[in-house]
């Protein structure tokens, strides 16, 4: 995993349970794995009623670029309605340091 990037985005959502949220991605879903450089995707909520969308890029540059594409080819998505904008928090950052089994 090292060389890789994780790429980290946090919000509320607007009146939808994260499973709503979760079902209402598989158009997301299906455009990520097309990208160059995609690896994984992990959906979650830590604390109540703010979500976490992780995902694990080849790179922080493809895991960039890939958010830059997504905002412009599914602007129209129903997700986007889904989320608070106002507590997005949008972070990518290359893997310092992994170990494994």
């Amino acid at each position: 995993m090292k060389n890789q990037a994780i790429e980290l985005t946090t919000f509320k959502l607007n009146g939808f349970t994260t499973q709503q949220f979760i079902e209402a991605n598989a158009a997301i879903d299906e455009f990520l794995k097309r990208q160059k450089g995609f690896r994984s995707r992990t959906i979650f909520e830590l604390k109540k009623g703010v979500v976490y969308d992780m995902l694990v890029w080849d790179s922080t540059a493809e895991g960039t670029d890939a958010m830059h594409k997504l905002m412009t080819e599914l602007s129209d998505s129903v997700v986007h309605d889904m989320i608070d904008q106002s507590t997005v928090s949008w972070n990518i950052a290359p893997v310092e340091h992994f170990i494994n089994l």
